[in-house]
């Protein structure tokens, strides 16, 4: 599933075309993708038909199309294998394209927003925007009023994030997947930042000193800034783009997917340690045992007599 780098890499390509651009008639090829918008296809179709677009947004790995008159958006959800390509008139159709949505961008030419989606677990809706105190009053989809602010979010509060992951009895990754501690982060980027800060997967999060906590923050937003770079993570066609380009962050990646190959850093130290696998919530966790070792278990205080 695409996480932040990959959504945010869609929302810039997607704005060039779709900020200020007014919308024609949505086609809709497939309504299983518009399932959980009110009304339907119907609705959707209507509210649509000639509004003019405001500049794509996004919190964690949720992306929408706010609707420059009105206090609505169409919230877009990848999914597993959405895409969203912008095409000229007349290109030849996708093999899984579910909607088709012609507009005039704000420069006068011809577009159309596809939305491909060859698994059918993403899809468009329209929602309501309401104003999110703890972002300042930036309007958000109230279907993704739980999403905490993401880690390259302007008003981010890493000390906050480990206030509250400190009253958790968790573990650290189970923890960083949880959309409402810290938004956009999933199982690539939550192995990566784990890596880079040394951490097991495992660590028990009641465990985490606050200058842990920062240092894996830190981590993530490294991650992740330098994956936007190159276009995000790309592992197949699945991911790709607004013009179909894949991202090769893939080729930087230091412990998800690697498994059986050398721990760059313990390598640079002239060290053989081999990238292991293990499982996670029908998932895998990839990471060094070296320089990631798992937490000692807590001694059992035994009873008075």
């Amino acid at each position: 599933m695409p996480e932040l780098p990959e959504a945010e890499v869609v929302r810039r390509g997607l704005a060039r075309w779709a900020t200020d651009a007014v919308a024609a008639e949505l086609e809709v090829l497939d309504p299983r993708s518009l399932r959980r918008s009110p009304g339907g296809a119907d609705a959707l179709r209507e509210r649509l038909r000639g509004a003019r677009l405001a500049e794509p947004a996004r919190r964690g790995k949720f992306l929408w199309l706010p609707l420059a008159e009105g206090d609505d958006a169409v919230v877009v959800h990848l999914g597993m294998s959405g895409q969203i390509l912008v095409d000229e008139p007349g290109a030849a159709d996708q093999r899984h394209l579910r909607l088709r949505l012609p507009v005039t961008a704000a420069d006068g030419s011809a577009r159309e927003l596809r939305f491909v989606d060859q698994r059918i677990f993403g899809g468009w809706w329209l929602d309501a925007l309401r104003p999110d105190d703890a972002a300042g009053g930036e309007r958000i989809p109230t279907t993704a009023a739980h999403i905490a602010l993401d880690p390259l979010h302007p008003l981010f509060d890493p000390a906050a994030v480990h206030a509250r992951l400190a009253r958790r009895r968790s573990t650290l990754k189970r923890a960083l997947l949880d959309q409402s501690l810290v938004s956009g982060i999933g199982n690539i980027y939550a192995d990566e930042a784990l890596w880079g800060a040394r951490l097991h997967p495992e660590r028990p999060t009641e465990r985490m000193r606050r200058a842990d906590t920062l240092r894996l923050l830190a981590a993530v937003q490294d991650v992740m800034r330098r994956a936007l770079e190159v276009g995000g993570t790309s592992f197949d066609a699945l991911y790709v783009n607004v013009d179909g380009r894949s991202g090769y962050f893939a080729r930087s990646l230091a412990a998800y997917g690697r498994t059986g190959q050398p721990c760059r850093r313990c390598a640079a130290e002239g060290i053989d340690s081999r990238i292991v696998r293990e499982p996670f919530m029908n998932r895998a966790s990839h990471l060094c045992p070296r320089c990631q070792p798992r937490p000692r278990r807590r001694r059992a205080v035994a009873a008075d007599a």
